[in-house]
């Protein structure tokens, strides 16, 4: 609310919306069926502050350097990476979800049961901060979400449909075929029916007006972001 805030949202509607609103819809499926599931983000019930501020505590930012790390966290470029880094536990960081895509989930939850933030933040806590089994992308963005609006920015969910995924960056797709129109096996390339991340809102003085506004942050783990 304050202007002179890196994360200054004008618009009265807007902050009631992407900072206050404690409740939302995800939407996943695929191109040609797309489902609205209500999510609870709860961003302001008991001890969930708490349990944010932790998770800053808990980072690899801070265990490597304390001072540095606190002195950063007025800046919410900062910040967001550090809690999109949090969010999954994926690479042995006491993360709050662990991901999986891929076979049984009998022993743990199916990522399709969740349907709040608070519930997985809880339980993180609740286990001494070992990851919850188990979270996909709108699991993982429902969660950075919670957290973010929790620690005052502004945040939003989004999802694409048919959404590339090109692991070598060349920005295509990479399909390959033999000499008889066989297809091979060898791209790591692939298109998903669906992905969902976060946007956050606030000014990149580092980089220019021009780049004001509404900033990617994505906490589902696919490749290594500076190491």
């Amino acid at each position: 609310w304050f202007s002179g805030d890196d994360v200054y949202m004008a618009n009265e509607n807007e902050r009631q919306e992407y900072v206050l609103n404690e409740n939302g819809i995800i939407f996943v499926g695929n191109a040609k069926y797309i489902e609205a599931r209500g999510w609870y983000y709860g961003q302001f019930q008991d001890h969930l502050l708490n349990i944010c501020l932790t998770m800053l505590d808990l980072s690899l930012y801070y265990r490597q350097d304390p001072a540095m790390d606190v002195s950063r966290r007025g800046d919410p470029k900062y910040v967001g990476r550090v809690i999109s880094s949090m969010i999954n536990g994926n690479d042995n960081d006491n993360g709050v979800l662990l991901g999986k895509w891929q076979g049984s989930f009998h022993s743990h939850e199916n990522p399709s049961r969740w349907d709040g933030s608070v519930v997985i933040l809880q339980k993180w806590r609740q286990d001494n901060y070992k990851p919850v089994q188990y979270g996909q992308c709108w699991v993982f963005a429902g969660v950075m979400c919670t957290v973010l609006r929790c620690l005052g920015i502004p945040t939003r969910l989004v999802s694409n449909f048919n959404s590339a995924h090109d692991v070598d960056r060349n920005l295509s797709i990479d399909k390959y075929y033999d000499s008889s129109g066989k297809s091979l096996n060898i791209g790591k390339d692939s298109t998903w029916d669906y992905h969902v991340w976060n946007e956050s809102w606030f000014i990149r003085p580092d980089l220019g007006s021009s780049y004001n506004g509404w900033q990617v942050l994505d906490a589902t783990p696919q490749e290594q972001s500076k190491g």
